[in-house]
């Protein structure tokens, strides 16, 4: 998912993507900027040069300052934790766990952040997706708005696949409610979920199903 789809030879600071626009250029930190952290004093009270300052000017592409030097760019952590840790419970156990020990973090808001704007966006948008997905055929990977009626591909009879699965709608679920469960949580983060929840059982069900025949309950 993460593949370039498109490359570029000549950077275009105007075009890169506005996260990268806050990035500040400067080769050291003024000394009101320490004074106004003693303050608590919000970020945008100090005036620090950034990469939205040069748009448009002949500066932009130079003279892009930072402020420690490294040997080797290429030093930094080569797999995170994120790949090595086998399930989402896990990850988010981590993350909490790290919280706890920054006392510049308050837990309930990490918890409450990761809830609002990752999980539950993610559920929403791939049941969204779900109620209006095609199907595709594994062998020749042609794409169905509706199933045909034969249940099979019409052009090579290759078996026919969801684009969204249950798995990928319940794959954030469990981890979710487990941090709305957290204490101090807010009530209506845990009413939503629990909303969500529901509308997830209504259509694929508490749990799975297993067809047996009548003989089973005869021997």
């Amino acid at each position: 998912m993460d593949a370039p789809l498109v490359l570029t030879t000549t950077i275009e600071p105007k075009e890169v993507d506005t996260e990268a626009h806050s990035l500040d250029v400067v080769s050291n930190y003024p000394l009101e900027f320490y004074q106004a952290a003693q303050q608590y004093a919000l970020p945008w009270e100090v005036k620090i040069e950034h990469v939205k300052d040069r748009l448009g000017k002949p500066e932009q592409n130079f003279n892009l300052l930072f402020t420690h030097n490294t040997t080797d760019i290429n030093k930094g952590v080569m797999c995170s934790a994120y790949k090595t840790i086998p399930t989402m419970i896990e990850k988010m156990a981590g993350q909490l766990e790290l919280a706890r020990k920054i006392r510049a973090v308050n837990i309930e808001d990490v918890a409450t952040l990761v809830v609002d704007k990752h999980f539950l966006r993610d559920i929403k948008g791939n049941l969204r997706g779900f109620t209006s997905q095609q199907f595709r055929c594994v062998s020749c990977n042609a794409k169905y708005r509706r199933p045909p009626l034969q249940g099979s591909c019409t052009i090579c009879g290759g078996k026919l696949l969801f684009t969204v699965s249950e798995g990928t709608i319940r794959k954030y679920l469990e981890a979710a409610l487990q941090l709305a469960a957290m204490p101090n949580m807010p009530l209506y983060l845990q009413q939503t979920l629990d909303i969500l929840k529901r509308r997830i059982e209504s259509i694929f069900g508490k749990e799975a199903t297993k067809q047996i025949g009548l003989k089973t309950w005869f021997q």
